[in-house]
């Protein structure tokens, strides 16, 4: 394995001194005869399961501490510490395997190569053992955790849940400790009082609100809130979902220079729910367990209060769900301001008892995937007070993007058919309290019928709808810090909605991205990026307001390598616009010269219907022809087998000439690998079930990892991009198309970091239907394309 950790941070050994003493490895009357004494005092208690010092020193010989001699062995030596006797130690501490993950006999060239930071001395000292010690408890073992946390795991901090509040939280290395108790956490329900009725009974809405925190809350310690705002927390309606999934092998059609005139669906902004004095500070609902993320279960025990909230429309909540709406965006604010004090919450529906969020310091940050890193950034984009940053992770920036792609009706990778109207009846809880839904069920169906006009499936063009759903306009007002977390291979939530949020945030706030080689997936559990360390020192920094250099520590852009198994690098942006690379359309070449002979090439669109059939039942067979076999319905353009290892980066441009032989049309392209080699699977492998401890008698999480694919392919897409030709100006404009007529246009891929392998060449398909993310209609359509006019541009190609 390679060991990637970013988050550790720069400490004087007076401070290592004060830490180490904090948490109970050193003591204001500590007295060592020599180095050797003191790094076998550390050995001693980090194993804190054991009671006896007899069981102690039978972990001890249980270790190597030379090729030949256990550590209990060694320690009743007069041999004196070196630094092999140190760190071979260290590995078997963190949970490597002699021989197996390591040479006993080259201990420091062993540490070289799985990465792990270590220091080297001729002579050991009591403060050199102090400084490497230290440095021990921040390194990550083979199982994804730092030391610390594996004797948090083993309940080395448990004695430290009985300090008063007063003294909390505990840092080391600039991150929050696991010094509060798991078992004594509170669990309550509010309802957070919106400024909406958007079911229209008159009344505000209320927003169901569960929280987990410390129980030193209640010995005054005040704490931050993180946030995760899920429409699927109390439940998916999937079986409606299925029924309202739309049929998308139809054609696409012709379209009028005429925009659909969209009205927004308005609703009321009511007085408050009620005018009642009454207040406590002691709420009356509870529950047993959340719909949890295991981020968030590893930052509960470390003194962050956890928050969950479903919003409108979902169960136990009022008003109806919206898709992406300005009215989700402020039903997801509303818990926030609430948390902040600015904003009525009430102990359940019938009551009218106020309660504050008494216990929260005012600081509060959103974390989510998905759906739920979409409300985080839609949060950020209003400039709430009180949120001080998000994580989002795959998050939406504009819905346009997610259902829609210039101009073309679009599925979210591997969901043909979903649109905003299934997204909303899915996520409408409301739906499984019977008595309830009957309230609000005419409601709803109203509201989900002028959806399903507005977002205009019939032209796939932009309109108010969608604009009402882009976050991307008010990414100006944003005050929080931003981290992003996205996958490259995602063609869900795809590259380009954190491409356009990295590249339009204010330049005034602190921003940092990670792109990882997966689909649709959290990060949170792997082995070789120290991801949960990172996040809790971003935390503690924006949340406990600690000053641990977070903002200058972790890299703007940390990736994820596609080419090398658990490797990740540090760059300061995205692209650099100063190295770019054109390359022109020759007969199947990408060549770097243009050529002055004029050529035009053709495909066409239509299959037979049982082939047709068959690729629309599984898309993967179409891709498999369409980048490796000869066929009618596309061209391939590739360069030269490469003699350099290239690093691709930024949003490659095609520019194309293209005619259709009707009066509508699209262009589909997508940019391959080609090359024989094993590479990364996009879904990550577990390597051990519940293999990471969260905390002490705490929730585990599965320990994961990116592993290469036991086959090798010769081929993998790493961008794509499609087009209406109607939509060649903007997603709203629509231009007229003369059949055979010539148009130029210019089309955006997806955004890429890609390492191109020595002996591959980059690949360039122009097509037109996408078996499966377009429409597939099946027509008789044939396209022309003017070689001499396109070209495809990536903004930064590097030689590695």
């Amino acid at each position: 394995m390679k060991n990637n950790q970013f988050s550790i941070i720069k400490t004087s050994h007076q401070q290592k001194i004060a830490e180490l003493t904090h948490i109970g490895f050193l003591s204001s009357d500590s007295n060592f005869a020599n180095s050797k004494e003191l790094w076998q005092h550390f050995l001693q208690l980090s194993f804190p399961q054991a009671t006896t010092a007899s069981d102690t020193d039978q972990f001890l010989a249980n270790l190597l501490a030379t090729p030949d001699e256990n550590l209990s062995t060694f320690l009743q030596s007069y041999t004196p510490l070196a630094t092999d006797n140190f760190y071979l130690v260290a590995l078997q501490l963190l949970q490597f395997e002699p021989k197996l993950d390591f040479d006993i006999h080259e201990i420091t060239k062993s540490m070289e190569t799985i990465q792990l930071p270590f220091f080297t001395h001729d002579k050991w000292n009591q403060d050199t053992v102090i400084d490497a010690w230290y440095l021990l408890l921040c390194t990550h073992t083979k199982n994804g955790q730092t030391f610390l946390d594996i004797l948090t795991s083993r309940g080395f901090l448990a004695p430290l849940y009985d300090l008063p509040a007063q003294q909390k939280p505990i840092f080391f290395n600039g991150k929050s400790l696991a010094v509060f108790n798991p078992a004594k956490l509170i669990r309550e329900v509010v309802y957070v009082e919106s400024s909406l009725d958007t079911d229209r009974d008159g009344q505000a809405d209320l927003l169901k609100v569960e929280i987990l925190r410390p129980s030193d809350t209640n010995q005054q310690l005040k704490v931050p809130a993180v946030y995760t705002a899920s429409p699927y927390n109390q439940g998916t309606n999937d079986e409606w979902g299925t029924k309202l999934t739309h049929n998308v092998n139809v054609p696409l059609a012709h379209k009028s220079q005429e925009d659909l005139n969209y009205k927004p669906t308005t609703f009321s902004r009511p007085t408050s729910k009620t005018s009642s004095t009454n207040t406590t500070t002691t709420a009356t609902q509870t529950f047993s367990r959340e719909a949890s993320y295991t981020l968030n279960d590893y930052l509960v025990v470390r003194g962050f209060a956890i928050v969950y909230a479903a919003g409108i429309g979902t169960k136990d909540s009022d008003g109806i769900q919206t898709c992406g709406s300005p009215e989700q965006t402020d039903s997801t604010i509303a818990i926030i301001e609430w948390l902040t004090g600015k904003r009525m919450a009430f102990t359940n529906k019938v009551d009218g008892i106020e309660i504050k969020a008494w216990w929260c310091n005012g600081n509060v940050a959103m974390t989510g995937r998905s759906y739920l890193g979409t409300l985080a950034t839609a949060a950020a984009t209003t400039g709430v007070t009180g949120l001080k940053t998000i994580i989002s992770e795959a998050g939406i920036s504009s819905w346009y993007d997610y259902y829609r792609e210039n101009g073309l009706v679009m599925a979210p990778g591997g969901f043909q058919g979903e649109d905003a109207d299934v997204l909303a009846a899915e996520t409408f809880s409301r739906k499984q309290d019977a008595a309830d839904y009957q309230t609000v069920q005419p409601i709803f169906s109203k509201y989900l019928h002028e959806m399903q006009i507005a977002m205009d499936r019939q032209t796939g063009s932009y309109n108010d709808f969608w604009d009402a759903r882009n976050y991307r306009p008010n990414l100006n007002k944003v005050a929080a810090d931003v981290l992003l977390v996205h996958g490259l291979n995602d063609w869900n939530v795809k590259p380009n909605q954190a491409k356009a949020v990295w590249d339009h945030l204010p330049t005034n706030i602190s921003k940092k991205i990670i792109l990882h080689q997966g689909q649709h997936i959290y990060i949170n559990a792997f082995r070789s990026l120290d991801f949960s360390d990172l996040v809790n020192l971003w935390l503690t920094n924006k949340l406990w307001e600690l000053d641990n250099q977070a903002d200058d520590i972790l890299p703007n852009v940390i990736v994820q390598d596609n080419q090398q198994p658990e490797s990740w690098h540090a760059f300061d942006n995205w692209e650099k616009s100063d190295q770019q690379q054109t390359w022109h359309l020759k007969d199947q070449e990408l060549v770097t010269n243009l050529s002055s002979v004029s050529q035009v090439q053709s495909f066409n669109d239509h299959l037979d219907q049982a082939t047709f059939d068959s690729y629309c039942h599984n898309p993967s067979q179409w891709q498999q022809t369409s980048a490796v076999k000869e066929n009618n319905f596309n061209l391939k353009f590739k360069t030269k087998l490469t003699k350099d290892e290239l690093l691709l980066r930024g949003t490659p441009i095609l520019n194309a000439r293209i005619a259709s032989s009707t009066d509508h049309g699209m262009l589909s392209s997508q940019l391959v690998d080609y090359g024989t080699a094993k590479r990364l699977n996009v879904a990550p492998t577990i390597l051990a079930k519940n293999g990471i401890q969260l905390g002490f008698l705490w929730r585990e999480d599965d320990l994961r990892e990116f592993q290469l694919a036991n086959q090798s392919t010769d081929f993998k897409v790493i961008s794509y991009g499609h087009i209406n030709l109607q939509n060649r100006d903007n997603s709203r404009q629509t231009n007229e198309l003369t059949a055979n007529q010539f148009i130029d246009l210019k089309l955006p891929l997806q955004p890429i970091f890609h390492h191109l392998a020595t002996g591959h060449q980059l690949g360039l398909l122009l097509f037109a239907t996408d078996f499966g993310m377009t429409k597939r209609g099946n027509e008789k359509i044939t396209y022309q394309v003017d070689l001499n006019h396109c070209d495809l541009t990536i903004p930064t190609v590097q030689r590695i």
